[in-house]
């Protein structure tokens, strides 16, 4: 295969990737509406996909003696954290702002690397964090003193927050040995992150009558367990494992812009499916965010610095590992 065709199969890949990623909030939120707790749905989404990809973590089983912090670092921030962060402020303020808050992720990351590892970030990259500011001053509408529910709003930030965590634990440098396969690390994440959430869920008091009912899509009704296999099917295993390979085929760099289409997706999905319409400064606030994030993700740093920094280019030893580093809700 050519390297245009490989690129053509891995933006394929990578938009796939992102359209399953932003169809999750649009099947949760009526699940959540019919009486779901946010949790129960996050456990639900997890225990189901950690089920689908037991074969794959059986068959990487070496990586729980290789590669366990990273293991738990993806278990409990990009997988148990986020989801359960973004599922939660579902419940209270609209998909497309929710999904928006969350991608302030990358110039979070940017501020951690300046003020905490004290390592230089460039001026594009200040630049987007100051557009992703903008932009989300824009969505919230601050002149009308803040019409979205605010622990809405706190949740959403949590759940970039532990976006920004698995970032930084996935800038760590290697430790020598051959990087971790991103499959493998993936569903161990999954399983772990199930684990988790069966504590903190505790599933066993759910409502487990509402997945034999339906849900209102929209002013549609829809089985809710078909609401739940797209949740589980779509929008977790094939929304990873064609965000890992199309990282492959392309770069992380390449793929994370396009994934920054995920939020877009999730919001046009969110007006039609679920009628969420936003006002034109929101819209215009959403595309500020999603500027300030390439911006931001895409920038190079202004010296070699000994490991990689957020938003540059990593060296090639690093392209695999930084593969696995695309926690999504």
């Amino acid at each position: 295969m050519h390297a245009s065709q490989v690129r053509s199969a891995g933006l394929g890949l990578a938009l796939a990737s992102a359209f399953a990623f932003g169809g999750s909030g649009v099947a949760a939120k009526p699940l959540i509406e019919a009486g779901l707790d946010p949790l129960h749905v996050v456990w639900l989404r997890v225990a189901g996909a950690a089920l689908v990809m037991l074969p794959v973590a059986w068959r990487h089983r070496e990586l729980l003696r290789r590669k366990p912090a990273l293991l738990a670092g993806f278990g409990l921030l990009a997988v148990a954290g986020v989801q359960a962060f973004y599922f939660a402020a579902l419940s209270r303020i609209p998909v497309g702002v929710a999904l928006l808050i969350e991608y302030l992720a990358p110039a979070l990351v940017l501020g951690w690397v300046r003020f905490v590892q004290r390592r230089p970030v460039t001026r594009a990259a200040a630049l987007g964090v100051v557009l992703a500011v903008t932009g989300l001053a824009c969505v919230v509408e601050v002149w009308s003193g803040l019409r979205f529910d605010v622990l809405g709003l706190v949740l959403a930030l949590g759940a970039a927050c532990c976006q920004v965590g698995y970032f930084v634990l996935s800038d760590q440098g290697t430790d020598g040995d051959r990087p971790a396969d991103p499959l493998g690390v993936i569903a161990y994440g999954l399983l772990i992150g199930a684990a988790v959430l069966t504590a903190v869920a505790r599933p066993w008091g759910m409502d487990w009558s509402v997945l034999g009912g339906v849900a209102d899509l929209g002013g549609t009704a829809a089985p809710a367990w078909l609401l739940l296999g797209w949740i589980v099917l779509i929008a977790t295993v094939l929304a990873y494992v064609t965000g890992v390979v199309s990282v492959r085929r392309l770069s992380p760099q390449v793929a994370g812009v396009v994934a920054c289409l995920e939020a877009v997706i999730a919001t046009v999905l969110a007006w039609v499916l679920l009628q969420e319409h936003l006002s034109a400064p929101q819209i215009l606030g959403g595309a500020v965010v999603l500027l300030g994030a390439f911006i931001a993700q895409s920038s190079t740093p202004k010296a070699p610095p000994p490991g990689p920094v957020a938003g540059g280019e990593p060296a090639p030893a690093d392209e695999e590992r930084l593969s696995a580093a695309q926690p999504r809700t």
